[in-house]
């Protein structure tokens, strides 16, 4: 039995969702999202609820119940809500900027580096050093807030460099004399 899979998923006022060929679509304010549901698991639309289940009781289709819940779930809160993450900034001189669809940042490198923004993602600089990722898909946002990450990673000895604003980087000790 999954925990997560027998759990009913909630459509908010706003969303609109369609069942067709193995395909869930949500569209909402935000934006459309398509999932394909897995062919051992079965979604039905009640009361205003999505009901997940294994057509069988397979290994397999067992295991993809929660999973299909999951991403069916995701859909209907990124067309409804979106999904945010934030990054920050650390170090002397860092500093990012939105310009058009290009993300330029200064990471302490010769050059600026210059991150052209995706389809379906918008970027926030509220300040030099604070970086909000937003779109409807919570697997681009992570991605794409992963590849800004990955430009400068937070190094442990002053930990400078881009991380998650909820991020915690362990400090190691210099050198001893």
């Amino acid at each position: 039995m999954s925990r997560i899979g027998k759990n009913p998923v909630a459509i908010p006022g706003g969303v609109e969702v369609t069942i067709a060929n193995n395909l869930l679509t949500a569209k909402g304010g935000k934006g459309t999202l398509t999932v394909p549901v897995h062919e051992s698991v079965r979604v039905s639309q009640e009361d205003g609820n999505l009901i997940v289940a294994p057509r069988d009781d397979s290994k397999h289709a067992v295991t993809m119940w929660g999973t299909v819940r999951s991403l069916v779930n995701n859909a209907i809160v990124g067309a409804s809500e979106g999904f945010t993450k934030r990054l920050e900034i650390r170090g002397v001189g860092y500093r990012a900027a939105v310009q058009g669809r290009t993300l330029n940042l200064q990471l302490g490198y010769s050059h600026d580096v210059n991150y052209p923004i995706p389809e379906g993602i918008e970027i926030k600089c509220e300040r030099p050093t604070l970086i909000e990722v937003s779109g409807a898909g919570k697997q681009q946002v992570g991605q794409v807030a992963s590849e800004i990450r990955a430009f400068r990673k937070p190094e442990p000895f002053k930990g400078k460099g881009v991380r998650y604003a909820d991020e915690y980087v362990r400090s190691k000790e210099g050198k001893k004399k």
